[in-house]
């Protein structure tokens, strides 16, 4: 019998160094969450341009053309993330169009 250990996910003894070493377990990503924006008739298409270029790091022309799709669908993805970065994503903008008196919506949802 082999002193390198069983196959089993006890310890093992490592090649040559003497170390007893356990097999690493196989991690799962996060799961991760879309960011929506919804469309409303009052927030207006230019606020909405600044959120997307703010909080979402886009370019203004990136940012038009996606409101423009928030604008006529209702509800586009602006970006997916892990939950604490979607979670702090949402709370940024819901606070920043609630501070400029916006009903403007934000909400996540898992991929």
């Amino acid at each position: 019998m082999s002193d390198k250990g069983s196959d089993d996910d006890g310890p093992r003894r490592g090649d040559d160094t003497g170390v007893l070493t356990k097999p690493r377990a196989r991690t799962q990503r996060p799961p991760l969450y879309k960011v929506l924006l919804l469309n409303d008739d009052y927030t207006p298409m230019e606020f909405v341009v600044h959120v997307l270029e703010r909080f979402f790091g886009m370019t203004h022309a990136q940012a038009f053309d996606l409101m423009l799709t928030v604008h006529k669908k209702g509800v586009a993805v602006v970006g997916v993330f892990s939950f604490e970065v979607a979670e702090t994503k949402v709370a940024q903008v819901m606070d920043f169009a609630r501070r400029h008196q916006h009903p403007l919506q934000c909400t996540m949802e898992k991929e």
